[in-house]
């Protein structure tokens, strides 16, 4: 009986590390380059995380990523020269957007 209840508690946290592993995305932030709305592309110019008053966003690090935004949840639609901040999934050589959000447009909201 001990034995079943310890098999069943292995199974159950098995299954909770595999869920959360499936569930994780990795995120990029830069300036919209491109926005192509009949392939749902975008090209972005990614920044990275060391944020100051004068690059409140990141600085360009001049790496350029295009993302198949296809299936994403996109909250404002990007405009080039637009701050997104993108979570996608790598599938085979591509990286396929989950949710884009418009950090400019976001921003404007507020004010």
């Amino acid at each position: 009986m001990r034995r079943r209840s310890v098999l069943g508690i292995m199974v159950i946290l098995l299954n909770l590390c595999l869920a959360s592993a499936g569930l994780c995305a990795e995120v990029s932030q830069g300036k919209c380059l491109k926005f192509d709305e009949g392939s749902m592309s975008i090209t972005l110019e990614e920044y990275d995380t060391e944020f100051s008053q004068e690059h409140p966003y990141g600085r360009p690090t001049g790496i350029t990523s295009v993302y198949n935004a296809s299936k994403a949840q996109i909250g404002a639609p990007p405009k080039v020269g637009d701050i997104l901040r993108i979570a996608y999934e790598v599938k085979g050589t591509e990286r396929v957007a989950i949710k884009v959000m418009n950090v400019t447009r976001q921003d404007l909201m507020k004010k």
